[in-house]
């Protein structure tokens, strides 16, 4: 049904006159039954950026005014498109208001080049429980619907009603409400994690005795430093709670500097840019790291790639390539958003944790097929850029480990350098042969005995994950 809607919608803004191009507000269907809408304020001079904007409630009615359309004015002039969304009310039914988040997106996302949107720079902003189903999106969300940043106004963050919001929790939940374990599950602090939650920024008021701020909002806050993302919080002394965008708060005016300001430190990569997917293990996922997200090597190859490109950290901490591994890459949810998420390059770093004795002297003699079973599977996916491209396949980019005098003096646990550098390497360079795919030698890049690592001798610093990003960069630039 949203495809049909969308198809329609985008007929009759083909058909729109150029006299018509100052700013736009109109209304789009999100749910098929038309109780769930999306409400555009495109500016007359679209930036590319775009809030899906979720106006609270207690998950009982919308604050739909000033929580979501009297918004308009402060987005539209700094170009940004604001998409106020009416979701529908769970009664007990979580999907309900999720799925219409997720339709929010998608919609905006397929509808980006008519709306003048870049897909890489859409986020989501909450008020009270609309920060709740905000932060719950951030944090649940597939690859295709996952926002790129996220705005909560004092928002509703946990589920047990005993530290939260009551109405919200029980509205959201309905019979799950006294259940641990789904009280958990949507209690967005307890699901935070690097690499697929967005930078975030949270306004609250400290005399908020509607939605407790120390319980809810700083809970978040703190998972979000915990796990090495970006996040901003703001806490006015005065205002209680629901001021949104009333100029009535007696912060307003900082507020809106504070925003504004934030929203601009937001650098998204250009709407046609080539993405490429990082796969790995801890070295990948920036194990070790403080503010991973930031500092890792896939995210320092972003900044050195620039908006030509849009990098995703795919990488899961003590992942083997081989399935007969003890914790397979290709059974994790990043293998599986890797693939989602239609790559236009892949570079592929595993096999440090398949040198460890008890899998490698068991499972070694599995490790090129398991190769190539990747290698197989992602050859198959059609890139972004080159959707409806006969024949076409991803860059894919094979890495040779970095070396390692792992500090374990565990057996058991112990990455070896020896069986790295004497049976892996050369593994990975013949599979690489074989299909003709390019080879980065990472082996060399980092010095032991440096900063390059940390203590353990295994992980590097922020420094040398920078190194990595260097000879990554430099390989796929090479061929431009």
């Amino acid at each position: 049904m949203i495809k049909k809607t969308l198809s329609l919608f985008i007929a009759a803004v083909a058909a729109m006159t150029v006299a018509a191009q100052s700013a736009r507000n109109f209304k789009v269907n999100i749910s098929a039954d038309g109780e769930s809408t999306l409400e555009l304020f495109i500016p007359e001079n679209p930036s590319g950026k775009a809030v899906v904007c979720c106006p609270g409630g207690g998950y009982s009615h919308l604050a739909y005014q000033h929580e979501g359309t009297d918004w308009a004015p402060f987005f539209n002039q700094r170009g940004v498109t604001l998409a106020v969304l009416k979701y529908r009310m769970p009664k007990g039914d979580k999907n309900l208001p999720l799925s219409d988040a997720y339709g929010a997106i998608r919609m905006l996302r397929d509808s980006a080049a008519v709306w003048s949107v870049n897909p890489y720079d859409i986020g989501i902003m909450g008020s009270s429980a609309g920060g709740h189903l905000a932060s719950a999106v951030s944090t649940h969300a597939a690859v295709d619907v996952r926002p790129n940043f996220t705005i909560l106004f004092y928002p509703v963050i946990s589920m047990n009603k005993a530290v939260s919001h009551k109405g919200s929790c029980v509205n959201f939940l309905g019979d799950g409400q006294d259940d641990e374990k789904m009280q958990k599950e949507w209690s967005s602090e307890r699901r935070v994690h690097h690499h697929t939650t967005p930078p975030a920024i949270i306004l609250m008021s400290f005399d908020d005795t509607v939605v407790p701020p120390v319980t809810n909002g700083l809970e978040y806050y703190k998972s979000m430093r915990r796990q090495g993302i970006p996040c901003a919080m703001y806490v006015y002394p005065t205002g209680g709670h629901g001021w949104g965008s009333r100029t009535s708060f007696t912060y307003h005016e900082q507020m809106e500097t504070e925003l504004s300001n934030w929203l601009k430190t937001i650098k998204a990569p250009k709407p046609g840019a080539l993405r490429v997917a990082c796969i790995g293990n801890s070295i990948t996922d920036g194990y070790g790291i403080d503010m991973c997200d930031v500092n890792s090597y896939p995210a320092q190859l972003q900044q050195r790639l620039g908006g030509d490109y849009a990098v995703m950290n795919c990488g899961n901490s003590a992942r083997t390539l081989m399935n007969s591994g003890n914790l397979p890459f290709m059974k994790e949810p990043e293998w599986r958003d890797a693939k989602a998420w239609n790559p236009d390059v892949v570079v592929i770093k595993l096999g440090t944790n398949d040198s460890k004795k008890f899998i490698w002297d068991e499972h070694g003699k599995e490790f090129a097929g398991d190769l190539q079973k990747m290698i197989d599977t992602l050859s198959a996916i059609k890139p972004n850029a080159q959707k409806g491209v006969k024949k076409a396949k991803p860059r894919i980019m094979l890495c040779c480990p970095i070396k390692g005098d792992h500090a374990d003096t565990n057996e058991y646990g112990r990455c070896r350098d020896e069986v790295i550098k004497n049976e892996i390497i050369p593994i990975i360079r013949q599979v690489a042969k074989k299909n003709k795919l390019e080879v980065i030698d990472l082996y060399d890049v980092l010095t032991l005995g440096t900063d390059d690592f940390q203590r353990d001798r295994l992980h590097p610093t922020k420094k040398g994950a920078g190194k990595i990003a260097d000879a990554v960069a430099e390989k796929i630039k090479n061929e431009e």
